[in-house]
């Protein structure tokens, strides 16, 4: 009985670890700015980058309906740049849209589910 006991405290340990190593990036802030036609958007991101192992990898703008309008690949782990901003240019957006979204993604756990609301304002 002992030995069961200790198992299952390991089970529910290891997986308590893999929750915490398991948090996903977050969109601290975004700035979004229109040039022309296309717009330039610099988004803030905070994640516990541990190295190559597990570290926001990227982030993307889309509509309200899931449609990607551009997406920045972050190609290393910022272990002691946190939170950091990184900008992308260029992202087309139909005159219609009031409003796009902002989604974090991380290389071990991909697309996160929270979505960082940006009300666009072209004046």
């Amino acid at each position: 009985m002992k030995n069961v006991s200790l198992a299952l405290v390991s089970v529910v340990s290891l997986t308590l670890l893999e929750e915490v190593r398991a948090d996903p990036a977050v969109v601290e802030a975004v700035e979004a700015r229109q040039f022309g036609s296309a717009w330039t958007f610099s988004v803030t991101l905070s994640h516990g980058d541990t190295g190559w192992d597990d570290y926001a990898d990227g982030w993307r703008v889309t509509l309200e309906d899931g449609t990607l309008l551009g997406v920045r690949e972050l190609l290393h782990p910022h272990v002691n740049e946190q939170p950091f901003t990184r900008t992308l240019t260029g992202i087309e957006i139909p005159d219609h849209v009031e409003e796009v979204f902002v989604e974090a993604r991380t290389n071990l756990h991909g697309w996160g589910s929270a979505r960082f609301g940006v009300p666009l304002n072209s004046d």
